[in-house]
C-alpha cells in the first residue's frame, strides 16, 4: 500500500495558520460579541460589557418596558486611498445588541453609565420595596 500526497488547490497559509485551535481557543471557548459580567452589590448591580473597537458615540442605551437595551453600531471605514489587499479581516463591523430585564420600577435617570478602554460599565440600582409603585387596586367585598 502506498500513500499519495496531493496538494490542495485552495491552500492558504494564513487560513491554515489562524484556523489552528490555539488561535481559536477551541470551539467550546468561543464567545459571542458583547461579553458581559454582572455583579450584585448591596445597592444594585454593576454590568460590565466588552465593546472593543466601538466609540462612545456608537453606543445607545435605553429602558423600555422593564428591559435595559444596549445597542452598539460600528461602521466600516471604506477608505478609497487604502493601499493593499486584505488577506484576512476579522475585526467586527456591524451592529450588536443585548437586553436585560431590570424591572418596571427602574428608569433611565436611575442608571449611571461610563465607557472606558472598550468596556461599558452600567450601575443599575435596586429598587427597595417601599419605593415600588403601588398601582394594585383591591376589589371591595360587599355583604
Amino acid at each position: 500500500m502506498y500513500m499519495m500526497l496531493v496538494p490542495r488547490r485552495d491552500f492558504d497559509l494564513f487560513d491554515d495558520f489562524f484556523n489552528d485551535p490555539f488561535f481559536k481557543g477551541g470551539e467550546r471557548h468561543s464567545h459571542p460579541l458583547m461579553k458581559t459580567d454582572i455583579k450584585e452589590t448591596d445597592d444594585g448591580y454593576i454590568i460590565d460589557i466588552d465593546l472593543p473597537g466601538f466609540d462612545k458615540k456608537d453606543i445607545q442605551i435605553d429602558v423600555e418596558n422593564g428591559y435595559l437595551n444596549i445597542n452598539a453600531k460600528s461602521e466600516n471605514s471604506n477608505d478609497e486611498e487604502e493601499k493593499g489587499k486584505f488577506i484576512r479581516r476579522e475585526r467586527y463591523y456591524g451592529e450588536c445588541s443585548r437586553s436585560f430585564y431590570i424591572g418596571e420600577d427602574v428608569h433611565e435617570d436611575d442608571i449611571k453609565a461610563t465607557f472606558k478602554n472598550g468596556i461599558l460599565s452600567l450601575d443599575v440600582p435596586k429598587v427597595k420595596e417601599e419605593e415600588k409603585k403601588s398601582d394594585k387596586k383591591f376589589i371591595e367585598i360587599g355583604e
